[in-house]
């Protein structure tokens, strides 16, 4: 049985990771997912959070995506997501801010507000801060 898989993240604007992984870790519509290689085929919804790749030789790498779908292959692995940041790459300040100025909107209620779209933005804003805050742990467990 092989010890990797290969696996690919894209976003809408670009292909943000490519390479050897010997796991996924994803949180899907209906609960995690921890894929390896020899999972049997699959495609599911992701929902917005942290993507966890244990790659080639046990190192580990966080991502952000803002949901999408995932297909498993017997051998690739593919996330297509609208959004996709590694996690280095997230500002916790600006998503910490993003996050309590969508509060605010949701509280106003004097304000005509689309509260879909708010809540949507809210949602999307903690899974970034869940991603950061996940990213900081594992650095902290090395």
């Amino acid at each position: 049985m092989a010890t990797t898989v290969h696996c690919s993240i894209v976003s809408a604007e670009q292909e943000i990771f490519s390479g050897l992984v010997e796991m996924v870790v994803a949180s899907g519509t209906l609960g995690e997912l921890g894929i390896m290689p020899g999972h049997a085929p699959l495609l599911s919804g992701i929902k917005p959070g942290p993507v966890k790749l244990v790659l080639e030789g046990g190192d580990e790498e966080i991502f952000f995506a803002s949901g999408g779908f995932i297909e498993v292959q017997p051998t690739a692995v593919t996330i297509l997501a609208d959004t996709a940041i590694r996690a280095d790459n997230i500002d916790e300040a600006a998503a910490s801010e993003a996050e309590q100025k969508a509060q605010a909107e949701l509280n106003d209620q004097r304000a005509e507000v689309d509260f879909a779209r708010v809540n949507a933005d809210l949602q999307e804003q903690a899974a970034m801060l869940r991603t950061v805050r996940k990213m900081r742990d594992q650095k902290n467990r090395v």
